[in-house]
């Protein structure tokens, strides 16, 4: 009888496990969406400053940028996304603050995105993190789960409140976001 009781018990709790894990599986994260909160996040810059939505959208309204990173090379669609707001600087200047994630495996890294940048003159009010293990890119739900990929190019708009003006996710290498379209978006905060 007691060992027929142990194994109602343990079956019971095997059950609920099963249910508990089925449903933390089932739920995976959404990019955000427009007029919902982007939720908050602490990425670090190549020098080791801590940056976070909350503390820039308490500034200014912020374009985030959701680059490939390293998803083994260096992207060329990436640099050709990144040259186009760096152009434009001028007109995010005073407007938003620019937020670029650049995404990947943690070893090297680092390494990877000082490459990135190398050959770029970084402007004043643009900020370049890292998001080493994807943790933000999957807290985001743009992890790209698939072989020789990292995440799903993104950009989002948000005003001062941290509420989504903005939003263009791609599931594809290319169809991303231009300056144009951000600015666009940020001329109709008010």
């Amino acid at each position: 009888m007691k060992m027929k009781s142990y194994r109602n018990i343990l079956s019971g709790l095997l059950s609920s496990l099963a249910i508990v894990f089925g449903t933390l599986t089932a739920v995976a994260a959404e990019p955000p969406q427009i007029g919902g909160a982007a939720p908050d996040f602490s990425l670090n810059t190549l020098d080791s400053k801590s940056v976070s939505l909350s503390a820039e959208t308490a500034k200014l309204p912020v374009v985030l940028v959701v680059l490939r990173g390293w998803p083994g090379y260096q992207c060329p669609l990436c640099t050709r996304q990144v040259h186009d707001f760096v152009e434009q600087a001028g007109a995010f200047a005073g407007k938003a603050r620019v937020i670029m994630v650049y995404p990947g495996p943690s070893e090297n890294l680092q390494a990877h995105a000082e490459e990135f940048l190398k050959s770029k003159q970084w402007p004043k009010g643009f900020l370049f993190v890292t998001d080493p293990a994807f943790t933000f890119t999957k807290s985001y739900g743009l992890r790209w789960e698939a072989p020789g990929e990292t995440s799903y190019p993104s950009t989002f708009v948000m005003d001062a409140k941290g509420k989504v003006q903005f939003a263009k996710v791609s599931k594809s290498h290319g169809g991303r976001a231009s300056a144009a379209e951000a600015l666009a978006a940020l001329e109709k905060i008010k």
